[in-house]
C-alpha cells in the first residue's frame, strides 16, 4: 500500500488497517512487512486489528506522511483524539499477552439460535436493498407499539422514532443535531467515555457532576448538578443501567433530576437506555432474581417534550456486531434527526433491521423455561456476575453495589502494585493513576484485562472525586471457561503479593 496525499492504493488486508488509522510500519523481514495500527477502538465495537503479516501488507510511508501539505490536515474536533485511549492501549495489552479479556464490554459467545434464525430468513426472504433512511416500516412500527406500551402515550413510528447505526451514531446525531457551539453539557462522574469526544466535536463543553459513593453505592450529587448549571447549560446525559458502575437509578432520583429539568426552560435530557433489560434486584436468602422495574425517564410528568431516548439491540441479543440502534422523542427534535441522517448513510442494514422486527416480537414469548427472553436473560447474567462477584472477593477486591448492566467495580486501592509500573508514563495515562497502574500489572503480570475507571472521570487527573484512581471495571459478559480463567488468574495474583 503506497500512501499519497489524499489518494489511498490500498491491498488485502492493509485496507483494513487503514480504514481504522494509518498503521506504523514496526519491522521488516525479507521484504515483508510485520503491521500493527494504532486503532482506537470503543469498547461498543469489541473489535481489536491483531497483527497483520504477509507478502502484500507491505507499507511505504513518505517519510512518516512528511511530503503532505500540514495545511491539508484538519485541525482535530476533539481534544480526546489528541491522545491514545484505554481501549487502544488495553486492546494493544490483551493482544501483547493473550491475556483473558474481561474489559470490552461485548459477550463472547454466538446470540440465541432464534437470533441468528431471524437474519438468515431475512436475508433469504429478499430484504437486502435500501430501506427507509429513517427507519425499516416494519421495525419502527413494532417500537412504536413496543414504546407506547411502556410511555403509556401514543409513539408515531414514522415522526417519532430513527434507526441508527447503533446506539453510538444515536448519540451522535442527537448531540450534534441538539448543540450549538458554546453550548455545556452535564455529565455524571464517572461517565461512558464517549460522550466527551462526541461533545467536543459538536464544539460544545462538557462539564462534570462528580456522584458520591455512600455505603458502597453510587448516589447522585444534585446540589453539584445545580450549581454546575449555567445559562449556557443546554443537555444533562443520564444513562441508566450505568456504564461503568453498574447503578441503577430510583425513582426519587429520577424524579428530582426531572425537577431540575423544570427548573431550566432550556435543559434537555439525554436517557441512554442501552442496558435496559439488564437491570437486576438478587434476594441473597432465597437466590431468587426479582427484576427491578427500569424507569423511562421520559415517562415522568413533563419529561417527554424534553428527553431524547437511546437504545440498541446489541447487549440484549448479543449482537453488537449488528449496530442497529434507535432513538425516539418529541416530532420537533426526531425530524431534525430524520433530515440529517441522509447525510450520514442511507439507511441501517436492511435485513438486520427486517430481523429485529421479528427478534423483538420473539422475544416477548415463553423462552427455555422462562416466560419471556428477557427473563432468561436478567436471570443468565445475574449467574455470571454472581461468579464474577464470588472471585473478586475471593482475592481482597471489594466489589461496589450495582443494579444494572454487565460490569462489575472493584477497589483495587489496597494493592501494594510494584513501584516499576506506578512510575510508567503511557500516552493514554501519562499522570499514573494506581488503577491504571494496577490493570497494566494485572494484564503484564498475570494475563487478565480489566479497565481503569480513571478513564472514566474527567481527563488529565483534574477530577477531585474520591473514588478517583482506585477502581477497576470487570465485565461479566463472558462464557463460563473465560470467567473460571478469570478466576484462576486473580487468584495466582493474589498468591503473588
Amino acid at each position: 500500500m503506497k500512501i499519497f496525499a489524499g489518494i489511498f492504493l490500498l491491498s488485502n488486508a492493509a485496507s483494513l488497517a487503514s480504514a481504522f488509522g494509518v498503521p506504523k510500519l514496526l519491522s521488516k523481514s525479507n521484504g515483508s512487512s510485520k503491521l500493527k495500527a494504532e486503532v482506537d477502538s470503543f469498547e461498543d465495537t469489541g473489535y481489536m486489528l491483531e497483527t497483520l503479516n504477509g507478502p502484500n501488507d507491505q507499507i511505504t510511508l513518505d517519510s512518516e506522511l512528511g511530503s503532505i501539505d500540514e495545511g491539508l490536515i484538519p485541525e482535530r474536533k476533539t481534544k480526546k483524539s489528541n491522545k491514545p485511549t484505554v481501549w487502544s492501549e488495553f486492546s494493544a495489552l490483551s493482544a501483547e499477552t493473550g491475556a483473558i479479556n474481561l474489559g470490552q464490554g461485548f459477550p463472547n459467545w454466538d446470540p440465541p439460535q432464534f437470533v441468528i434464525d431471524e437474519a438468515i430468513k431475512a436475508i433469504k426472504s429478499g430484504f437486502n436493498q435500501y430501506t427507509r433512511t429513517a427507519g425499516h416500516p416494519r421495525l419502527v412500527e413494532h417500537l412504536a407499539e413496543r414504546y407506547s406500551h411502556h410511555f403509556k402515550r401514543r409513539v408515531d413510528p414514522y415522526s417519532q422514532i430513527a434507526i441508527t447505526i447503533g446506539a453510538s451514531q444515536a448519540l451522535y446525531v442527537a448531540i450534534k443535531t441538539l448543540l450549538n457551539p458554546g453550548d455545556e453539557v452535564i455529565l455524571l462522574e464517572p461517565y461512558f467515555d464517549l460522550y466527551v469526544g462526541q461533545i467536543e466535536i459538536a464544539d460544545a463543553t462538557p462539564v462534570y457532576s462528580p456522584m458520591k459513593v455512600k455505603d458502597n453505592e453510587w448516589v447522585i450529587d444534585f446540589d453539584s448538578i445545580r450549581s454546575a448549571i449555567t445559562s449556557s447549560t443546554r443537555l444533562i446525559i443520564i444513562n441508566s443501567p450505568h456504564n461503568p458502575t453498574g447503578k441503577v437509578f430510583t425513582r426519587d432520583e429520577m424524579e428530582e433530576m426531572a425537577c431540575i429539568v423544570r427548573e431550566n426552560p432550556r435543559l434537555m435530557v439525554i436517557s441512554d437506555e442501552v442496558y435496559k433489560y439488564m437491570v437486576y434486584q438478587n434476594d441473597e436468602a432465597e437466590k431468587t432474581i426479582e427484576p427491578a422495574s427500569h424507569i423511562h425517564f421520559a415517562t415522568l410528568p413533563g419529561m417527554w417534550d424534553r428527553t431524547i431516548t437511546i437504545s440498541s439491540a446489541g447487549k440484549t441479543f448479543s449482537i453488537t456486531g449488528w449496530q442497529v440502534g434507535w432513538v425516539l422523542g418529541p416530532q420537533w427534535f426526531i425530524q431534525e434527526v430524520q433530515n440529517a441522517l441522509p447525510y450520514m448513510q442511507f439507511c441501517a442494514p436492511t435485513p438486520f433491521q427486517e430481523a429485529m422486527a421479528a427478534i423483538l416480537e420473539r422475544a416477548d414469548l415463553p423462552y427455555k423455561g422462562f416466560v419471556n427472553y428477557y427473563e432468561w436473560l436478567r436471570n443468565d447474567y445475574l449467574k455470571r456476575r454472581e461468579k464474577l462477584e464470588i472471585a473478586l472477593n475471593a482475592v481482597n477486591i471489594p466489589t461496589m453495589k450495582g443494579q444494572g448492566g454487565f460490569f462489575l467495580i472493584g477497589d483495587v486501592s489496597h494493592f501494594p502494585v510494584p513501584d516499576s509500573y506506578l512510575k510508567q508514563e503511557t500516552p493514554a495515562m501519562p499522570n499514573m493513576t494506581h488503577d491504571w497502574a494496577f490493570c497494566r500489572y494485572l494484564a503484564m503480570e498475570h494475563g487478565l484485562i480489566g479497565i481503569p475507571t480513571s478513564a472514566f472521570f474527567r481527563p488529565n487527573g483534574t477530577s477531585n472525586n474520591s473514588a478517583y484512581g482506585k477502581l477497576v471495571r470487570f465485565c461479566f459478559c463472558k462464557n463460563d471457561e473465560t470467567l473460571h480463567a478469570a478466576a484462576s488468574a486473580l487468584e495466582k495474583m493474589k498468591q503473588s503479593f
